[in-house]
């Protein structure tokens, strides 16, 4: 049974347990190590001992169609995703100002991106879809795909996308072949996607040398609703808790009487539910219902908490909420509308990192460089800021290369 608690107990729930990461840091590190020094070789030798792998190159032919019904479904996804990645490119654009300065910023994409795609309990070719397509409209050239176990839909997808360069590897051994490169595997400048914990420590140990989308945990929800079908609130709480058994879904509610409905129905869909043996122990341990005096409380609750996922049933409250992966406003907006099709990436900060930032995007895989030009007349008018400034932090060469050129 979900846990039923007071808003004063609620701080319980913002000091959550943080993820450690340090013993499978203390695991990875040896193979990140080993896969650098030895390429192919390290590499082959994990993915036999950890994946089951049996060939003799971890490349894998993209080859694949799809089921005419699973295909209009993933093109209706896919549509709507590329839509929502390019209205979030940054722009380039050039300014002339007046007193000579001529500023500006380019746009450049990543030359090589890898995308990390579990494929465990449940493998997950949306996230293919998630992962690949913001690249594609970034215009990343050499797209890669690392996969444990690549099943028929995620080879389907990465053929329907167009992605050639696909690898049957998994675990720290395949963040280190994306981040260092070997015989087979191109070296990239970001990796993205969803793993588990060893996949999560592995990309914190590589970040100061490869770009990454953040660190994640276990994925979470939180739903604020004073009032609401009980039914609709609590397949969504199960759908966040069918992911894991640390996943965490938590209802915040102004409503004695909605929580006990809401409830009472997370225990009705449980017993038909094909997923309850990882739902139950997930909603029992990590799940709550929280009763809290205002809406505002429970504003304050999910900003303290920077959830993955929020969900508001009311959509006055946008304004106020300062820390969310994604928000879904509205009964009309479940979560797994996201998971899926409405466009928003599914690849979101979890454990509080959504305090940081938000969910990845095409602008992960640009660069934004800054461009500048001046004018003799608007070097002139900025020499004797530049020239106080440099030589106020000891640097004469710098203060010099400017009054040079003063003729």
């Amino acid at each position: 049974m979900i846990r039923i608690l007071q808003g004063k107990d609620a701080q319980a729930l913002i000091e959550r347990k943080a993820v450690r990461l340090e013993e499978a840091e203390r695991i990875v590190a040896p193979i990140l190590a080993d896969v650098r020094e030895r390429g192919d070789a390290a590499l082959l030798e994990y993915a036999r001992k950890f994946d089951r792998f049996e060939g003799d190159s971890v490349r894998v032919r993209v080859t694949g169609g799809l089921e005419p019904e699973f295909e209009r479904a993933v093109a209706a996804a896919a549509k709507n995703i590329r839509e929502y990645a390019q209205a979030q490119l940054p722009r380039e654009w050039s300014v002339d100002y007046p007193d000579g300065r001529k500023l500006g910023q380019i746009v450049r994409p990543l030359d090589a991106m890898g995308a990390y795609v579990p494929a465990g309990r449940y493998p997950l070719p949306s996230t293919v879809l998630m992962t690949v397509i913001p690249a594609q409209v970034a215009g990343v050239v050499t797209i890669c795909i690392a996969c444990p176990n690549p099943s028929v839909e995620i080879l389907g997808i990465a053929h329907w996308l167009g992605v050639t360069h696909m690898f049957r590897m998994g675990g720290a051994q395949a963040i280190a072949a994306l981040a260092y490169g070997t015989e087979t595997v191109p070296k990239v400048d970001r990796i993205v996607g969803p793993g588990n914990i060893y996949v999560a420590a592995a990309k914190k140990l590589i970040a100061g040398e490869t770009g990454i989308d953040f660190v994640a945990g276990p994925t979470e929800i939180v739903i604020i609703a004073a009032d609401g079908n009980p039914r609709w609130i609590a397949a969504d709480l199960l759908a966040q808790a069918e992911h894991d058994v640390d996943a965490s879904a938590i209802l915040l509610t102004t409503s004695r009487p909605l929580a006990e409905a809401v409830a009472a129905e997370v225990e009705r869909q449980l017993e038909t539910l094909p997923t309850a043996a990882v739902a139950r122990p997930s909603i029992e341990t990590n799940g709550a219902i929280v009763v809290v005096e205002t809406l505002e409380r429970a504003v304050e609750i999910s900003n303290a908490l920077a959830p993955e996922h929020l969900a508001l049933y009311d959509g006055s409250l946008l304004a106020k909420i300062r820390h969310a992966g994604a928000v879904f406003v509205g009964a009309s907006s479940p979560e797994a509308a996201g998971d899926y099709a409405s466009g928003p990436n599914h690849v979101l900060p979890t454990s509080g990192a959504a305090r940081l930032r938000g969910g990845l995007s095409a602008a992960d895989f640009v660069k934004v460089i800054a461009v500048q030009e001046l004018t003799p007349e608007g070097l002139e008018g900025l020499t004797p800021a530049i020239s106080r400034l440099a030589r106020a932090e000891g640097l004469e060469a710098h203060a010099r290369s400017v009054e040079v050129r003063r003729g």
